[in-house]
This record gives structure tokens, sequence and C-alpha cells, in this order.
């Protein structure tokens, strides 16, 4: 693990209200340190974290490539962490700024902004481009997601 891959964010248990710190990388699903609940787990990526961050990871990861102009990708930005919480422990959302991760969007041949791919274990499972309401995204990642994510 790099020392990049060692940051963490403060998270704030839905539960108890427990401020936790959750790692970009870790095994598993973060959770709470008072209760136990899973965790909302959003974390940004560059070039030289995704693997770690993304392929990696031993949940579904699901790679937000945005960029800060871009309005629908603002738009999508909080329905897409609203989902995250609400899937916490079976879902990480990767937020990937395409106009300063070039290696990322070519991987994914990202032509429009804001694309969504989801993957499972570093693959591709299925992937969205433009923005949708939360809906209609919800019921995109639940139909992809394992059974017991739902």
């Amino acid at each position: 693990m790099t020392a990049s891959t060692q940051k963490s964010t403060k998270v704030e248990c839905g539960n108890c209200g427990a401020k936790n710190r959750v790692p970009a990388v870790a095994e598993g699903a973060p959770r709470c340190g008072r209760c136990s609940t899973p965790l909302r787990w959003v974390v940004d990526a560059n070039d030289l974290e995704f693997q770690a961050v993304a392929d990696e990871s031993s949940l579904p990861v699901l790679v937000d490539v945005w960029a800060p102009w871009c309005g629908p990708c603002r738009m999508v930005s909080p329905a897409l962490e609203r989902l995250a919480g609400d899937l916490a422990g079976h879902l990480k959302l990767v937020k990937v700024n395409a106009d300063e991760n070039p290696a990322v969007s070519r991987r994914f041949e990202v032509q429009s902004i804001p694309t969504l791919v989801l993957l499972e274990r570093g693959k591709v499972v299925d992937r969205q481009v433009g923005a949708l309401p939360e809906q209609h995204l919800r019921s995109w990642l639940e139909a992809k997601l394992p059974t017991g994510a739902r």
C-alpha cells in the first residue's frame, strides 16, 4: 500500500452518529467502531491509486468518471453518494476526475461524462453514460449487484 492509498475520510455513522475514519483501501467493508453498522464508502482516486482503491476491492465498485465543470456530473453526484450510503457494506463508490486522470478515462474508453462503470474484482460488469434520475440509478445498480446487496 502506498502513502497515497493510506488516506482516509471521516464518515458519520447513520445509525449512532459516531465519527469514523474510513480508509481508501481496506479488506471487506468499513463498519462503525461503536455499533458495527456498515458505513458509506466514497473514495476519490487518481490514476496511480486506482488499482489499489478500485481493482483490488473485495466489494463491487461503482466508478464515477466526472469533471468539476460538468453540470450533469454535479447533478448526479449527490444521488450516487446517497446510493453509496443506502448500499453501505455492499458497494464502494470511487470518484475519478477525468481531467486529472487520463489513464482511467482511457481504460474505460470514456467519451462522455458522467460515465459510471460497475466493477467486480476489477472486471467491468456494466456501464452507464450520462446522468440519470436517482431511481433509475438505483434500479440499474440493484439489478447488477450480487443478490445479497439488494
